[in-house]
């Protein structure tokens, strides 16, 4: 492990301190840790899976869950004939 300093505006820390014991966290620290790590991990996916990105990128332009459904399992069908050929 390593020591970061953040600097942060004091009504994100006060808020987070209002919401760590509500989620069972020891403190605000805990639960910046918590957020950094979840935030991370999204990307992280989302980097290492084209298809990943381009879906987020479809529902942050409001094309309905329904559309990207059938959408992404047409593609996964077709990906999966072409391996088999």
């Amino acid at each position: 492990m390593t020591t970061v300093t953040v600097r942060m505006p004091m009504d994100v820390v006060e808020s987070m301190k209002e919401i760590a014991p509500i989620r069972g966290l020891s403190g605000y620290q805990t639960l910046l840790k918590l957020y950094l790590s979840e935030g991370l991990r999204r990307d992280e996916a989302l980097l290492e899976n084209p298809i990943a990105t381009f879906i987020e990128a479809l529902r942050e332009q409001g094309i309905p869950e329904a559309a990207i459904e059938k959408a992404s399992k047409v593609t996964l069908k077709r990906s999966a004939s072409a391996q088999k050929a």
